[in-house]
């Protein structure tokens, strides 16, 4: 056992504390939490909490038989509610809680908010950690404003680490070297530009996929120690791949060794449970109005930039902060100071960390999940926006999604709810989302939400996917939808990888890989991606045919790609569209080739521009369009 001295010691200077009280310290993990120091010579750890409704605040651990008080930490004179002390004798890997004596006497257990690691779970305990990595992604952080500029493209492979696959050999999750070993190889191979991670943070309940998160700054013990995750991004990066971490600032569960009750009084949340609790998650929203709270965020979202080198953070549940009454009936809620139902703090909170770390951090990107049409989400705070770099859009993939389950004889009915999404696709910076939360929940697999025969369901997937990665806008596809998974997906089973050894799902992975590696070669389809002279209706009233055709274009006209899409079985010969030039065309890319499955229906030859008014043009073309199926032209 440790001796039970426990040295003055602080790590914060008088500035530090002005700025944590006023809610403007963003680097709140260099000075709370758990540090390996030296003080008067002895080798130790100092410990600095915020607990400002403690009445008594100790370490306890293994280092010391986790006996009561026999570590007490000391209270700041300065009114900030930090606890602190420097207990030598303590050293990296040795497992903590913070013991809690709130004002009624209750003892509680609690884990260090910015524990930078954890025991793996069951177990709750913090971990002393102070991480010894290299980088050596000079290279890639140099380039990223160039690599992640807006006009380039951004394809993200999300994927949830403990079911992308599992060890052959014990039927356990991929550590996270192992991951390395295997998953950065394979999106290379698929040539997605970035992988998104869904919630890597410490999460107490796996089958939360990580969205209740108990330790915001450590990356799950489950797989590895931080340094192995390190590595891991660190070899994303080696091959030219962005990492986009998802983040859950919006809610955390109620686990009582968390944050929720911390001191004994709502700390980091409200008391009142019409602000403070979400009863779609049964867990508790953070208290963005008051200052330490908003330092503790915002502080999070910079050492995800700062200490593992994330591209961006995807943002989870935005509309859920920005509405007061979200999910919740009348009488629920609390109407902002104005009378309305917007939440005032979580939207400052918001501008506030995007323009921290557009700021810090050059090049990165910050996406809002936000399903409403709350205005100017991905606009800079400067003009008012929220200042996020992209958002989901919703709208694209419901409105999609439900078309395609129609059955193509009916869809001429439907035509609208593919043209709509083109309304609105220039008034923000959009991704569009074929994620996890399409495939779970009784949803099933997108495959089998595809009508018709075996080879029509894999026809229109690959339609689907044409379609989507033509559309204006950046692109996310969940694991497994790239082969067509058949199961919907289960957070506790590998991907079904042995579906690959049948030609439909094989030849749907193919056709992934070149449509990534398509959008990255093209210019017209990234380019211009957000703004409305990229994109320009060749003919969108087709509904009889239920064929759309469009340009894409970009800074240079000889660039600029034709995109056809049928949406039916029904092949269709000499299909004229309209041109406003006599240029030649070719085809570029068909869903329909062979090679994916699909029955051939290609225009090998040269397509020439006639003298024939089509379309409100004065010259057209005529082309063969596959059954279900998407041809992109190009001139020659």
């Amino acid at each position: 056992m440790k001796s039970n001295t426990v040295i003055p010691h602080s790590l914060f200077t008088e500035f530090d504390i002005n700025l944590f009280k006023s809610g403007k310290h963003f680097r709140l993990y260099q000075k709370l939490g758990s540090h390996l120091t030296t003080v008067k010579e002895k080798a130790g750890v100092y410990f600095a909490v915020w607990a400002p409704n403690a009445k008594k605040v100790a370490v306890i651990g293994d280092f010391n038989g986790w006996n009561k008080f026999l570590h007490p930490l000391s209270i700041r004179w300065d009114q900030s509610g930090i606890w602190e002390g420097f207990i030598p004798g303590i050293k990296q890997g040795d497992v903590y809680k913070y013991l809690i004596e709130t004002q009624d006497g209750t003892l509680l257990e609690k884990g260090d908010p910015f524990a930078l690691s954890w025991e793996q779970p069951p177990r709750t305990a913090s971990v002393v950690w102070q991480s010894d990595y290299q980088w050596k992604d000079k290279n890639w952080v140099d380039q990223r404003p160039q690599k992640q500029a807006l006009d380039q493209p951004f394809s993200l492979y999300e994927v949830h680490m403990g079911s992308w696959q599992k060890n052959q050999e014990n039927g356990q999750f991929l550590t996270y070297r192992q991951l390395a070993e295997k998953l950065v190889p394979y999106v290379k191979e698929m040539n997605f530009t970035h992988i998104e991670f869904m919630p890597v943070m410490e999460h107490p309940f796996y089958g939360s996929w990580g969205y209740q998160i108990h330790g915001y700054f450590a990356p799950s013990a489950r797989f590895g120690s931080p340094e192995d995750f390190m590595f891991l991004i660190d070899q994303f990066h080696k091959e030219g791949i962005g990492v986009i971490l998802d983040w859950v600032p919006s809610h955390f569960p109620g686990d009582a060794h968390g944050l929720y009750r911390f001191d004994g009084s709502a700390l980091y949340e409200h008391e009142d449970p019409r602000k403070g609790y979400h009863p779609d998650w049964s867990s508790y929203i953070f208290n963005y109005g008051r200052n330490e709270v908003r330092a503790f965020l915002i502080s999070n979202a910079v050492f995800w930039f700062d200490q593992f080198h994330a591209d961006g953070l995807r943002v989870d549940a935005v509309a859920s902060m920005l509405y007061l009454d979200y999910s919740r009936k009348e009488g629920e809620w609390i109407p902002n100071k104005f009378g309305g139902h917007e939440n005032l703090d979580a939207i400052s909170f918001m501008q506030e960390m995007n323009a921290e770390v557009y700021q810090s951090f050059p090049g990165i990107h910050t996406i809002a999940e936000e399903s409403t049409s709350f205005p100017m989400v991905s606009r800079p705070t400067y003009s008012g926006g929220l200042g996020f770099g992209m958002k989901w859009m919703m709208g694209w993939m419901n409105d999609t999604l439900e078309y395609f389950k129609k059955d193509p004889i009916h869809r001429k009915h439907h035509h609208n709810e593919l043209t709509f999404s083109t309304t609105y696709a220039f008034t923000e910076n959009f991704m569009l989302p074929l994620s996890h939360d399409e495939v779970v929940h009784g949803k099933g697999p997108i495959i089998n939400r595809m009508p018709g025969d075996e080879w029509q369901r894999f026809a229109n997937l690959r339609l689907l996917y044409g379609y989507m990665f033509t559309h204006p806008g950046t692109k996310i596809l969940f694991m497994g939808n790239e082969f067509g998974q058949t199961s919907e997906w289960n957070h506790d089973e590998s991907l079904p990888w042995d579906l690959l050894q049948w030609p439909p799902h094989k030849g749907l992975q193919a056709l992934i890989k070149d449509l990534n590696l398509f959008y990255k070669q093209e210019n017209a389809l990234t380019e211009k991606a957000f703004e409305a002279d990229g994109f320009q209706w060749i003919e969108y009233n087709d509904h009889n045919n239920s064929v759309l055709s469009f340009l894409r274009k970009g800074k240079n006209v000889a660039d600029n790609l034709a995109v056809i899409c049928n949406f039916t079985p029904t092949p269709r010969t000499n299909y004229r569209i309209g041109m406003d030039s006599s240029n030649k065309w070719k085809e570029v890319f068909n869903t329909d080739d062979k090679k994916y499955w699909g029955s051939g229906c290609l225009n090998s030859a040269e397509l020439v521009v006639e003298n024939i008014p089509w379309h409100g043009q004065k010259k057209s073309l005529s082309l063969n369009l596959p059954p279900l199926g998407v041809t992109i032209l190009k001139k020659i």
